[in-house]
């Protein structure tokens, strides 16, 4: 839930603390899979986790919740690190915490209830529920579920994150924020990530239930199911019991950004507990739930939707080669992910009181380790190694994805970074000459070389599984700042306006900076044109228009889309 020119922390190099326990302990449960192909024993497992978590997370900073189950035994169920830095209070296993778009995954099922029902059906438009809704007539509700619908996400417009997300809100208000927002694509014809329909889901399950959308989600789903620690992140009774949320910035954990939790609505506004999160995955994943037929559209991705393999609330993919669906959560303070492995039946809850966990704490992470070991296939340890930077140079370039995305390899700093079109600059860690490893400790790069040696591409393992996706390198030049003259730089400095939002361009050493009214500091941008510059670290551009003349706007761009701001004339 970042907003554009929001700067991303940066991902720090692999630690190596008790790396030789770990090693030792994932040797052991690898060996026992090649020699008896059973799944470990809950003590040997329960001293793998134990090792991960103590490696991850020191007891006097934020920390987390984990359970891991198969079928109705438990594995491990720990906790480790602070619910409460100021008080000293060490977190339990059974503590409450805001579980992000987690969220989404009750928010679809909360809906696919009323399908089962007969009172909504998933090609109806929204113009049924919701009749005032600009365009609702060509939305589906299943568009909203598996995020094709085209809505502007409201996360992703500028300020959001300012003053505006403390204000408690109605629905109505919620979707007054985003309704009039232009769309980002037609309905259908694109996936993106979009917690703006799930609010929306929230007010379809609102018009067709008659009740508060949470409300519906405890008498149909939580009561019944014997959750009593899960519910609305904005009831004084849930507040009161939740631990506290941080960030760590620069290495030091300090309170996470406040928020009004009726703000996240069915997008992320729920709090719960690692055993109320087993009680789910095993009623959802059993059948207790949804209909057969209902469950099986839920998991089953459609359309644009099949691109990144999202069903309804749902992610689908694998662990070491077994199904899994699962979703993650992110909000400010809080850290989550929700695993289920068909099949064997393991469920892995995670939930961390840090909104920026480092490589080895980030819950996905975390989650995929545990998983695959509980499977008796656990992830092998990657050292990282040292590269000279001239070695690394010869990987430099840009390679092609798909017709409207390339990645761009470059070393900063003496480190390998990667930059995917409309994305955040990433440093990757070297594992191997010519290997290269992502923050998530899973998925990969490894360069490929013709029969001379010479580098015509690199193979991306998305997660460290399957056979990778090949991107050939081009010919293409690396693009190069350049230096601009600083009247040039004169030129674009001011105000710039898009309704309420107002970010200000300023001169930054050879560059510029933009900073949005309300964020904590401003975001550096460099000159590839005398109108177009980029902010790797936020995987933004800004284009200033007309090129000659008077500049009379600039065009933010980020994941794909462009926010134009006018600008504001100078007082005279």
């Amino acid at each position: 839930m970042r907003t554009p020119c929001q700067p991303a922390i940066a991902a720090k190099d692999l630690p190596m603390r008790n790396i030789s326990l770990t090693l030792a302990l994932a040797a052991a449960l690898a060996s026992q899979t090649a020699s008896a192909a059973t799944p470990p024993e809950p003590a040997e497992f329960a001293r793998y986790a134990e090792t991960l978590l103590t490696d991850a997370y020191r007891p006097d900073a934020p920390g987390v919740a984990v359970l891991v189950m198969r079928g109705d035994e438990v594995l491990y169920r720990g906790a480790r690190g602070e619910a409460d830095l100021a008080a000293d209070v060490p977190l339990k296993p059974g503590d409450v915490f805001r579980i992000g778009s987690v969220t989404k995954q009750f928010a679809a099922v909360g809906l696919l209830t009323l399908v089962d029902a007969g009172k909504v059906a998933l090609d109806d438009p929204l113009s049924n529920y919701l009749p005032d809704y600009p365009g609702g007539e060509k939305i589906t509700i299943e568009q909203l579920l598996n995020h094709t619908s085209g809505i502007k996400s409201y996360t992703d417009i500028p300020g959001v994150f300012d003053g505006p997300i403390r204000r408690d809100l109605t629905t109505t208000q919620m979707l007054d924020y985003f309704r009039d927002v232009p769309p980002d694509f037609a309905p259908g014809a694109a996936w993106h990530y979009n917690n703006s329909g799930y609010v929306l889901v929230g007010a379809v399950i609102e018009a067709a239930s008659g009740q508060p959308w949470h409300q519906y989600l405890d008498k149909t789903l939580f009561e019944p199911l014997g959750m009593k620690h899960t519910g609305y992140g904005a009831d004084p009774a849930a507040i009161a019991h939740q631990v506290k949320g941080y960030i760590t910035a620069g290495g030091t954990p300090e309170p996470a950004q406040p928020i009004s939790m009726t703000q996240p609505h069915a997008a992320g506004a729920l709090v719960s507990t690692v055993d109320d999160l087993a009680i789910w995955n095993s009623a959802l994943h059993e059948g207790k739930v949804l209909k057969p037929e209902t469950y099986a559209r839920m998991i089953t991705p459609v359309g644009k939707a099949m691109d990144v393999g999202y069903g309804f609330g749902i992610e689908t993919g694998a662990v070491r080669g077994t199904p899994a669906l699962g979703h993650s959560g992110g909000i400010p303070g809080f850290n989550s992910q929700l695993t289920y492995v068909q099949g064997p039946d393991i469920t892995v809850a995670v939930l961390q009181n840090n909104e920026t966990p480092g490589p080895t704490q980030e819950s996905r992470g975390l989650a995929r380790r545990l998983a695959a070991a509980a499977l008796g296939d656990p992830y092998p340890a990657m050292t990282p190694v040292a590269v000279d930077a001239a070695v690394l140079k010869q990987y430099e370039g840009i390679y092609r994805v798909d017709e409207t995305a390339t990645r761009t390899l470059r070393v900063v700093d003496g480190k390998m970074t990667v930059h995917r079109t409309d994305r955040a600059r990433e440093d990757l860690v070297a594992i191997a000459d010519g290997t290269f490893l992502y923050s998530d400790g899973f998925s990969r790069i490894e360069m490929e070389r013709d029969a001379a040696g010479k580098v015509t591409g690199m193979r991306l393992f998305s997660e460290g599984e399957g056979e990778g996706d090949v991107a050939p390198r081009t010919n293409d030049p690396l693009p190069m700042p350049i230096t601009l003259p600083r009247e040039t730089l004169e030129r674009l400095v001011g105000v710039y306006r898009m309704k309420d939002e107002e970010m200000t361009i300023s001169i930054e050493g050879d560059g510029l900076s933009g900073h949005i009214k309300g964020q904590p500091q401003a975001v550096p941008f460099v000159a590839m044109s005398p109108t177009r510059f980029t902010g790797d670290i936020v995987g933004a551009e800004l284009l200033f228009a007309p090129e000659t003349g008077p500049v009379r706007s600039v065009g933010l761009r980020q994941w794909g889309s462009t926010m134009t701001f006018e600008r504001v004339p100078a007082p005279e």
